[in-house]
């Protein structure tokens, strides 16, 4: 199913705030901040590649891996590799993470 997720299907989250299901079973809160499109890394015949930011605007202790979002259009998303990215220069309590497809 991740091969079929487009930018698209997060656009409409972007400003909002949602539940990320993580690996151990918690849900964490967070910011759907921006996607990026990467046209420069786009293969001929693929998908465009983009970027998801997200913040829990509270901290979090979780670092990375597989999650579960719900998307408007195709529901829940299972399998989402996030990965904490880091503050620099900004909310030091705040916990920022990102989603990239290629």
């Amino acid at each position: 199913m991740l091969h079929q997720i487009e930018a698209s299907h997060f656009q409409p989250l972007v400003g909002a705030t949602c539940a990320l299901a993580l690996p151990d079973g918690r849900e964490l809160t967070v910011l759907v901040e921006r996607v990026d499109l990467k046209p420069l890394s786009q293969m001929p015949g693929s998908r465009m590649p983009f970027a998801v930011a997200m913040t829990a605007p509270g901290g979090s202790d979780f670092v990375h891996g597989p999650c579960a979002l719900d998307l408007p259009g195709p529901g829940r998303v299972e399998g989402l590799f996030v990965s904490r990215v880091p503050a620099l220069g900004r909310d030091e309590h705040a916990a920022y993470f990102q989603v990239v497809f290629n």
